[in-house]
């Protein structure tokens, strides 16, 4: 898991409004949640943001809900020795007291699957963060510039429940 550094958490402070939005309950705090523009046609899209938990105690992301997929969960980006990369659904996303965890590409992110319309750069997607502790969060993913990164083209893996 990675930890977002002082540096790259300033950073989001100081970038322009763009980036300014987000949102707090408790001790937890979300920074940013984006989604990158996916491809004309897709079915997938994957979620983005910062974590920052304030508190003294850990807290656990445990789901996300959205109206704008069929499905959303949690995901893990891992690359098998053939150089393919492939999605693995986790259970949960740990956030560590005093510390801010990062879902990026490449990495933990938000999966998006079967999307229910397409999602066009500059709109706002409404959703739900599911903390174990902290409860429902509502949040609004900002459709951002596309990244390049086909989703629908990668494995997904099987959902363990």
């Amino acid at each position: 898991m990675r930890h977002l550094t002082f540096a790259l958490l300033s950073a989001f402070a100081l970038t322009g409004s763009a980036f300014a939005h987000g949102a707090k309950k408790d001790a937890i705090e979300i920074i940013h949640p984006h989604i990158n523009e996916p491809f004309v046609g897709a079915q997938t899209a994957a979620g983005y943001l910062a974590i920052s938990n304030e508190g003294h105690h850990a807290d656990r992301l445990i789901g996300v809900e959205t109206g704008a997929a069929k499905s959303a969960s949690l995901h893990m980006t891992e690359h098998g020795s053939d150089g393919v990369a492939r999605m693995k659904p986790v259970p949960a996303v740990e956030i560590p007291a005093g510390e801010t965890v990062l879902l990026e590409p490449d990495g933990l992110h938000v999966m998006l699957m079967g999307l229910t319309a397409p999602l066009k750069e500059g709109e706002m997607v409404p959703a739900v963060l599911i903390f174990e502790e902290t409860g429902r969060i509502e949040v609004e993913f900002s459709v951002d510039p596309a990244d390049g990164i086909d989703h629908s083209t990668m494995d997904h893996g099987t959902p363990s429940n």
